[in-house]
């Protein structure tokens, strides 16, 4: 089975998922970017993203409300090949 992989807009970077990370916040932090965060459980919002191609899959609906092409890192996972931009 081949790996997910994010593709960061500003610097064209190809970060692989690891299996063992549960969501997209901790594959960003392993790759020690800063992510601004506050609950990693989708409830405030605080680390929305834009999401510019590809697909994710939240393990529940987050509550924070999130519009169309914007992404919950910390509670989602990237589906195939996904491209954001922080």
């Amino acid at each position: 089975m081949s790996r997910s992989v994010v593709i960061l807009r500003s610097s064209g970077s190809r970060l692989e998922c690891a299996d063992d990370h549960p969501n997209l916040l901790t594959t960003l932090e392993a790759h020690n970017l800063c992510v601004e965060f506050q609950c990693r459980e989708g409830y405030c919002g605080s680390c929305r993203m834009r999401l510019l191609k590809g697909e994710v899959d939240y393990a529940e609906t987050p509550l924070a409300f999130i519009q169309q092409g914007e992404i919950l890192p910390c509670c989602c996972k990237a589906r195939g090949e996904i491209e954001i931009e922080l």
